[in-house]
């Protein structure tokens, strides 16, 4: 049985439109204590209270492999907008258990970088 002629493709034209298509993308995370503050905080005591969690995000768009923010500017802008978002003025409030994810989307010609950060915000009761 033969398939009518408009389901019918070449080969070559279907390995084409595959590479036309068809996009990759890669994630990766790390977490760490990138700090730059020299103040240490031992939380061994249950002297603290989990208050929330907050997010920075940062992209960039880049066409041929020219236009957006290194990946550094990348993590210092998601960086930023976490530490806004945590309001940390007034009390005594720290970030804890920050987390920072890389995710490169590539089609073509065609790449976006994404760095989003995290962390719980703590403060210290007496």
């Amino acid at each position: 049985m033969r398939l009518p002629t408009i389901f019918h493709i070449e080969p070559i034209a279907f390995a084409f439109s595959l590479i036309l298509l068809g996009s990759c993308a890669s994630h990766s995370a790390f977490t760490g204590n990138l700090n730059s503050q020299n103040t240490q905080v031992i939380l061994s005591e249950k002297n603290y209270e989990v208050q929330n969690r907050v997010e920075g995000k940062a992209s960039a768009t880049y066409i041929f492999g020219i236009g957006g923010l290194s990946k550094k500017s990348l993590l210092e802008s998601a960086k930023n907008e976490m530490y806004q978002n945590a309001n940390l003025k007034g009390g005594s409030k720290a970030l804890i258990n920050e987390t920072f994810s890389t995710k490169t989307s590539f089609f073509l010609f065609f790449w976006k970088h994404q760095v989003n950060a995290s962390a719980d915000v703590i403060e210290f009761t007496k």
